[in-house]
């Protein structure tokens, strides 16, 4: 027979959680804000909103302010997020190399440094990564104030349910349940997730596409990798991975992609494919300003925008290539943006006209039509998207209920 009474507490435990965070990221997001407005726009009792604002204020989460312009009556007190006595370890973890930030609540990076990885195994990487986490920490204790959380990002298949990594592109992974390992090393709460589609999360909460609740993130670096948000949410299948682009087939007859098959769009549209082709050529004698010795994304970028023949018709190749692969993917899941990040949005004045064309000429007016084309907002921060991770579970209460509880027990996870 069911337990109704642990099916209850769970629902009313759920019905705080989501009724702390609609409060909490109505402050987050509108303050400064009073009282009376959090409550006109979440719908909730007024009774219910200042409990919950002074369970808020007694953990630090939220602060008062400067007293609004009163409209008649009791002036109202303003209320804002408390962001900076917060911070949250932040790892991208790369094929050659992991970037670790520290993030107040703000999204503002206060420290980051780089670490080389040589690991060549699961067992060995996971040693390694949590060593330089460790120093990390240790390294930044003098300017650490509270820390909530370690969030890490990385290339691969990662299990959206327990946030087990599934394969990594250049590790043999057999079971890795990184966020389960990271709980229990360092006592946190621990996120884990896949580096693309983490990336389009934080472009949606701090860069290009916080405007809209529909985005398409393409990012072109070793690889070529896409992450959708729809209706403010990562896409995400069951087996939590979607919007692979990178091995959609481009050329049937193309080179042999790392996945096995062949002429996928890696193998044309990635750093290491361009800068491929850019030496085929030179070594076939095109003319050109570029060398063999110096034949990396930025100089081909560089050569590109002063006007070399070389490196335009590749790069234009590429965009031609790439816009047909967004083209398609804009048919299947109508985004009101597009954004490219990368190294090659250097050359964006030759680049996103191509894939606009291609967006005019292969997608449906309605899906297509001032459709715009954007360079990313973030720049080099890659590992702003494992932040976004933990601002997402402030915001959906995950994260945020734990700090209100102040449980003794192991932290709750979140993964996508």
């Amino acid at each position: 027979m069911p337990n109704s009474g642990a099916s209850q507490i769970g629902n009313v435990d759920l019905v705080k959680q989501l009724n702390s965070a609609a409060v909490y990221g109505l402050i987050d997001q509108h303050g400064p804000i009073s009282r009376i407005q959090v409550a006109e726009l979440s719908q909730l009792a007024p009774a219910s909103v200042t409990k919950i604002t002074r369970q808020l204020l007694e953990r630090g989460l939220i602060k008062e302010v400067e007293q609004q312009a009163s409209t008649g009556g009791r002036r109202a007190i303003s209320i804002i997020s408390e962001t900076r006595p917060f911070h949250t370890v932040a790892v991208r973890l790369g094929r050659k190399d992991a970037t670790i930030g520290l993030f107040d609540l703000s999204s503002k990076i206060v420290a980051e440094l780089s670490y080389p990885l040589t690991a060549k195994t699961q067992h060995s990487l996971q040693q390694q990564l949590f060593t330089i986490i460790e120093q990390f920490i240790a390294q930044q204790a003098k300017i650490t104030r509270e820390l909530i959380a370690i969030s890490v990002i990385l290339p691969g298949l990662v299990d959206p349910e327990n946030g087990d990594v599934r394969y990594m592109p250049h590790i043999d992974i057999k079971h890795w349940p990184l966020a389960d390992e990271l709980q229990k090393h360092f006592s946190l709460a621990s996120f884990v997730g896949h580096d693309i589609r983490s990336l389009a999360l934080a472009e949606y909460y701090f860069g290009a596409s916080s405007d809209c609740s529909d985005s398409l993130l393409v990012r072109i670096h070793r690889g070529a990798g896409a992450g959708l948000i729809i209706n403010e949410n990562i896409f995400v299948g069951r087996k939590g991975n979607t919007v692979e682009i990178g091995h959609i087939q481009v050329d049937p007859l193309g080179e042999r992609c790392d996945c096995g098959h062949f002429g996928c769009l890696e193998t044309v549209v990635s750093n290491p494919a361009i800068e491929k082709r850019v030496k085929q050529l030179l070594q076939a004698g095109h003319p050109s300003h570029l060398s063999i010795e110096h034949c990396s994304m930025n100089d081909i970028c560089t050569a590109a925008n002063n006007g070399d023949p070389l490196a335009c018709e590749v790069l234009k190749h590429a965009a031609l290539t790439l816009g047909k692969v967004i083209a398609s993917t804009i048919n299947l899941f109508t985004p009101q943006k597009v954004i490219i990040a990368g190294e090659i949005t250097a050359a964006e004045t030759i680049l996103f006209p191509i894939i606009q064309r291609c967006i005019d000429t292969q997608t449906l007016n309605a899906f297509g039509e001032n459709l715009p084309v954007v360079s990313s907002q973030l720049g080099n921060r890659s590992a702003i998207g494992a932040f976004a991770l933990v601002k997402r579970a402030m915001l959906n209460g995950k994260l945020l209920q734990h700090l209100l509880d102040d449980e003794k027990k192991p932290q709750a996870r979140s993964h996508y």
